[in-house]
């Protein structure tokens, strides 16, 4: 081998917070000690969606799959005796990014750090949040102003800082093929430049350092091949798109620069341990490939399916990144697949059928005109449809779930209860009379009471004109208001925004074929029907608190559609108050509630009991989602009909179990029927 110097190893990462700002910052201490060379935050979903945690949505939610942030106070907290002019510090958060980057960059004056060199990387990709995350606040409009307001204030005031992550990963999640991951994350990065090239905040001569500071946020599948190609593609494209839409001649401000977490939808309840050697393929498809490797990578657990990972669980995640960089020879060579057919064919063919839908969206409108038609969302559902119809019928296997699925007993998972991190359901409490104390003393000396008023009237003004918002933030920020606050001064001059859902314009991905599973289901459908004296059976679809990951609600509905349901799904961010007022309404024979961010155990029940004093107690409720198998328990226990968790994959046995429950509540015989 020709003597070279060896390549540094890519940023360490671990998505990491939960609970408080103070066991978040502990957890976070430690993980750097353990050799981890970046942060990555994870907020809590009412921090997500700008709601502080007494608000009535953020009910259950405090802490669960992050950190709250609810002023600077916790802010100062999370990053206490961390030096932030000397760490690199990636911060998942979208619709209210602007709000958190202002306190970091408050938190960072107040430690005494020169701003223009911290270094770190604000998600900020709200388009990603209409299709498939579910944190979105504002609507389209708005929350594009607020994405070009950011990227013009740090191009200007924090020149390394990436201010948008523009994230393909939970397109993938949602159902994308490589195809529409590509195209769909390119869209948005156009719309995005256009209207910063368009606000006039940023000169012409400048717009090359705009480039260079958006950075991509991609997920790497177990279809090693297809996702190592599917990065030299994105690289490829980014290089054409900025060269020739932005005029963009330096080919270091064009190069592609994306930070990856490997795949979590492809993690598996059954057989765990199987999604180690998945986490190490998906990784190596970032890795392996000089010319297309991520820049920083964060991997999960292996237990994320089950619930919220333990620290050891992190720290052998962390341990696989490290052994990979420090113990194999990976770093000492150039480019191992240059030259190779099979890949440059692969390439070619993704570059191809990329373009042609990227030209597709453009011809729409662009990302935003594609999200507001329901287009973008529609063909994600049909997808992930697709998908699901795959593992089902046994043509996309998976190891342990419906191919090899005989195991060993799992020591890892001998004792489920003590095999995740569980958040103390006092967190909630606490987290609420910390913030209560913060409101109170903010009005003390040195604050004073008008200061965090005035400084919500300023930014309200300025957002009713066409000024950069981010001074006006900063003053919030230092003034004490609360994440709440900042977020409602938004709606009011803003709105909110409930995006399309997808559901009702999704093809049939399973068609009821005679003989089928699905024939079978849609014969007790009818028959069931029939009996009760009802033209069609009426399923309610509820995602009850801030949990926006409705990709699981959206396969049930569109399924319970086919298998002949009328369907009732109103989307994401609903209360229990809302959901069965939906449900007397519209008079309807069950409710299946999607819960994936831990919330369950507080919102299921608060369902059952509203369904019970409304004496509607012949309307089964069954429950779905991420749910430790002792919460299992105790849902079924207060009154729950059925619980299903990831490992149960077949979606139209799942829709059989709901009509066998419809007649038992409705005190009908069991019933077999024939396809």
């Amino acid at each position: 081998m020709t003597e070279r110097q060896k390549d540094r190893p890519w940023l360490m990462r671990t998505y990491a917070g939960h609970s408080t700002a103070e066991a978040s910052n502990e957890l976070y201490r430690r993980n750097l000690a353990k050799g981890q060379t970046g942060l990555s935050v994870a907020f809590d979903l009412p921090t997500q969606t700008g709601y502080d945690p007494d608000h009535i949505l953020a009910r259950g939610e405090v802490g669960r799959v992050g950190v709250p942030v609810a002023h600077l106070g916790d802010m100062r907290r999370l990053f206490q005796d961390i030096p932030l002019e000397q760490m690199n510090t990636s911060m998942t958060i979208n619709a209210t990014a602007m709000w958190l980057l202002a306190l970091y960059q408050v938190v960072a004056e107040e430690q005494g750090a020169d701003i223009t060199k911290l270094q770190g990387t604000t998600q900020n990709d709200i388009v990603k949040e209409y299709l498939s995350r579910g944190t979105h606040v504002f609507p389209p409009g708005p929350s594009l102003r607020l994405t070009t307001d950011m990227i013009a204030y740090t191009v200007s005031h924090i020149p390394k800082w990436n201010p948008i992550n523009i994230c393909s990963y939970h397109l993938q999640e949602a159902g994308a093929t490589p195809v529409q991951e590509i195209a769909y994350a390119m869209s948005t990065a156009i719309a995005v430049l256009d209207a910063v090239r368009d606000s006039g905040q940023v000169p012409q001569e400048r717009m090359g350092d705009v480039v260079a500071r958006i950075s991509f946020f991609v997920n790497a599948g177990v279809r090693f091949i297809e996702e190592m190609c599917k990065m030299r593609a994105f690289g490829r494209i980014w290089d054409k798109i900025t060269r020739e839409r932005y005029g963009i001649e330096n080919p270091k401000q064009r190069r592609f620069r994306y930070g990856v977490q490997v795949n979590s939808l492809g993690l598996t309840e059954a057989q765990p341990e199987n999604n180690v050697q998945r986490i190490v393929l998906e990784m190596l498809a970032v890795t392996l490939s000089k010319d297309a490797r991520a820049r920083a990578v964060q991997l999960p657990a292996w237990n994320e399916a089950l619930g919220l990972p333990r620290p050891w669980d992190q720290q052998w995640s962390l341990r696989i990144q490290q052994v990979l960089a420090y113990e194999s020879d990976l770093l000492e060579y150039d480019d191992i697949f240059e030259g190779s057919k099979v890949i440059e064919a692969k390439v070619d063919q993704l570059v191809e059928e990329v373009l042609a839908e990227i030209d597709r969206i453009q011809e729409m409108g662009g990302a935003l005109a594609a999200v507001e038609s329901g287009y973008l969302k529609s063909q994600l559902v049909a997808s992930h449809a697709e998908r699901r119809a795959r593992i089902e019928s046994g043509e996309e296997k998976i190891v342990g779930v419906n191919i090899f699925e005989g195991t060993e007993p799992n020591p890892l998972t001998a004792d489920l209860d003590t095999a995740i991190q569980t958040v103390d359901p006092e967190v909630e409490t606490r987290v609420v009379e910390s913030l209560r104390k913060w409101r109170d003393t903010r009005y003390q000396p040195p604050f004073n009471h008008p200061r965090p008023c005035k400084a919500l009237e300023r930014l309200k003004e300025a957002a009713k004109g066409t000024g950069n918002l981010m001074e006006a933030t900063l003053e919030c920020a230092r003034a004490g208001v609360t994440t709440g606050e900042w977020a409602g001064a938004l709606r009011e001059v803003f709105g909110e925004y409930r995006a399309p859902t997808g559901v009702s314009s999704a093809p049939v991905a399973v068609p009821a074929e005679q003989g089928s599973a699905m024939a079978e289901v849609r014969a007790k459908v009818d028959a069931t029907a029939r009996d009760l004296g009802v033209g069609k059976l009426r399923f309610l679809v509820g995602k009850p608190g801030l949990d926006g990951h409705s990709n699981g609600a959206e396969q049930i509905a569109v399924r319970a559609r086919d298998a002949g349901f009328e369907v009732v799904y109103q989307g994401i961010r609903l209360t229990p108050e809302q959901i069965v007022d939906a449900a007397l309404a519209e008079d309807v024979h069950a409710v299946g509630l999607s819960i994936l961010s831990g919330s369950h155990a507080q919102l299921v029940p608060d369902v059952l009991q509203r369904l019970r004093v409304a004496g509607a107690t012949d309307i089964p409720v069954i429950a779905g989602g991420i749910i430790p198998n002792g919460d299992a328990e105790q849902l079924r226990a207060a009154g729950v009909a059925a619980v299903f968790t990831p490992k149960d994959f077949d979606i139209t046995g799942i829709i059989g179990r709901i009509v066998d429950e419809i007649r038992k509540a409705n005190k009908l015989d069991p019933l077999e029927v024939p396809a």
